[in-house]
């Protein structure tokens, strides 16, 4: 991995992105939507979706993007996650916006035993975290690499999708967007970096500049990081 946060493949690129999350109803303790929220929904915005397909939203949240895939005419939109509170939100805020979305309590698993999806979009937990994850990080840390919830995605990743079907899937250049790249490349499915945009660190990530130094996960003094976009196609 270097330590420029910059991804070795290019894609569409905007220096310090101003990147405007939903506003949405949100039970303490879910993941709050933000900027990588915001750009996971301006790809599915670009996506065309298939009259009936069937799509999956991993790690849904608040399910700001089942809502999205919902209105942009998938007939399904199963909206999946480990957090009850996330699925009470999920659902909702699809209530309040009439979308129809079907929340589902569980994870990798979970979905992989609902599939194949012709649509797959996920914000997994992604952020590189010196101590080990519990409930209340559990929606945004994933080990010390940030990929305890991005390797077994990737590896999924063709399992998950239909013949033609997409994924689009948003993590941080922290957390090794070459990885996935090659994770999602070994499988057959064309893949492409869809949109990239660079923000300042929020708090978790200001709060661990000492850890991802002495990582070697940012350079000194880095505070900002890429947020990516991959696109693969089967």
């Amino acid at each position: 991995m270097t330590t420029s946060a910059e991804p070795v493949r290019p894609g569409p690129l905007a220096a310090r992105t101003v990147l405007t999350a939903p506003r949405l109803l949100r039970l303490p303790g879910v993941y709050r939507p933000q900027e990588d929220t915001a750009l996971l929904a301006a790809a599915i915005a670009d996506l065309a979706i298939t009259p009936g397909a069937r799509a999956l939203d991993l790690c849904t949240g608040t399910g700001a993007q089942a809502i999205a895939l919902a209105r942009r005419g998938a007939r399904t939109v199963l909206a999946v996650d480990l957090s009850r509170r996330a699925l009470a939100s999920a659902r909702l805020n699809a209530l309040v916006r009439q979308a129809a979305v079907r929340p589902c309590r569980g994870d990798l698993a979970t979905a992989l035993s609902r599939g194949p999806f012709d649509v797959v979009v996920a914000n997994p937990p992604y952020v590189p975290a010196p101590a080990a994850t519990v409930r209340a990080t559990r929606g945004w840390d994933a080990g010390p690499d940030g990929r305890a919830v991005l390797d077994p995605l990737c590896a999924a990743a063709g399992t998950l999708l239909r013949p033609g079907g997409t994924l689009l899937l948003v993590q941080s250049a922290l957390s090794d967007v070459d990885k996935s790249w090659e994770m999602l490349a070994a499988q057959g499915l064309r893949t492409s970096v869809d949109r990239r945009a660079r923000i300042p660190f929020g708090p978790v990530l200001s709060g661990r500049t000492e850890f991802l130094e002495a990582a070697g996960l940012i350079a000194p003094g880095q505070r900002t990081e890429e947020l990516v976009v991959l696109r693969a196609v089967r």
